[in-house]
């Protein structure tokens, strides 16, 4: 790894534990007050396990973790550190299956990546800021607009593309997005493009009508790239807790769902939800997202994510 390249991960690893702060300190201020000099007894442990749930590790979560303590440490004296430390070991081993980056695959140009998630879950600033990554990369990336009830969120990407020198095809308000869908494969082939982004509507409300739109999108696609969309994220906004794993199931059953992306991680004390998707669901976390400026998406890692959510340093 290059100097700037490891100045720039230590500065994500620091933004990282800063992001994770509100989480932190419900599990470091809940660790301490359960054990108080206390040997870890069953008492201790159930105790433990509710603190687990309550920080949105969800009860299955929660028992697996606590169960390994026990195996561990019970009728030992132990020490909070020592409870964080076993415990993000054991959320790292859970976590590791499903971090997995975003691999685009440069033998199937244009890579399609189709971006769903519901309204406010920042689904458009990330496409925005996986559209400028990508750019810096050097990759040749467009973005369809392909949300058109929103003009916001037209307008939004707009000005993402303008940040990043990316080229963004939109129509009016309410246009057709499954036209325009295909008219941007239809242009990103003609143009040797590397990357297509396409943004999706996230109304919930009427869930028949989202699936008829993205079911269209999808075939649309198909009849020019029978392979497309390569891949399907799904952006989730960490501060609904545990009403993202609705949000889950909600678009599994609309769509094939290939990975998440979690927004907002910064803005909760529910950053514990991350482990319960894994555990729950098994699909990809592709990408975090701890704030709102430009570099504050990066791709997921077990072991920094699990040491910072207890408090640690992200690298031991």
């Amino acid at each position: 790894m290059n100097e700037a390249k490891e100045s720039g991960r230590r500065g994500w690893l620091g933004r990282l534990a800063h992001g994770l702060k509100r989480s932190s300190a419900r599990l470091g201020t809940g660790i301490a007050g359960i054990l108080g000099g206390r040997r870890l007894d069953k008492t201790t442990l159930a105790e433990l396990e509710d603190l687990l749930i309550g920080a949105d590790l969800g009860p299955a979560t929660a028992a697996k973790l606590t169960a390994e303590l026990g195996r561990e440490r019970l009728g030992k004296e132990v020490s909070e550190t020592e409870v964080r430390e076993t415990l993000a070991g054991a959320i790292t081993r859970l976590l590791e299956p499903v971090a997995k980056p975003l691999v685009i695959d440069p033998g199937k140009k244009p890579f399609v990546v189709l971006i769903v998630g519901v309204n406010g879950s920042g689904k458009t600033t990330t496409l925005g800021k996986l559209a400028r990554l990508y750019r810096q990369e050097g990759r040749k990336v467009l973005i369809a607009a392909c949300d058109t009830f929103r003009a916001a969120a037209i307008e939004q990407l707009k000005i993402w593309g303008e940040r990043s020198g990316v080229p963004v095809i939109a129509r009016e308000s309410g246009a057709d997005p499954a036209g325009l869908a295909f008219d941007a494969l239809a242009r990103a082939r003609a143009e040797g493009t590397d990357l297509l982004l396409i943004d999706t509507a996230g109304r919930l409300h009427n869930k028949a009508d989202l699936m008829a739109e993205l079911t269209k999108i999808v075939r649309v696609l198909r009849k020019l790239d029978p392979e497309a969309p390569q891949e399907c994220l799904l952006v989730l906004d960490a501060t609904v807790g545990q009403n993202a794993h609705q949000q889950v199931e909600t678009f599994l059953a609309l769509t094939k769902v290939t990975g998440l992306v979690l927004t907002k991680l910064d803005g909760t004390a529910k950053g514990g939800v991350v482990v319960a998707l894994a555990e729950r669901f098994g699909l990809p976390v592709r990408a975090i997202g701890i704030g709102e400026a430009i570099d504050d998406l990066r791709p997921f890692e077990a072991e920094p994510f699990a040491r910072s959510l207890l408090g640690l340093s992200p690298e031991p």
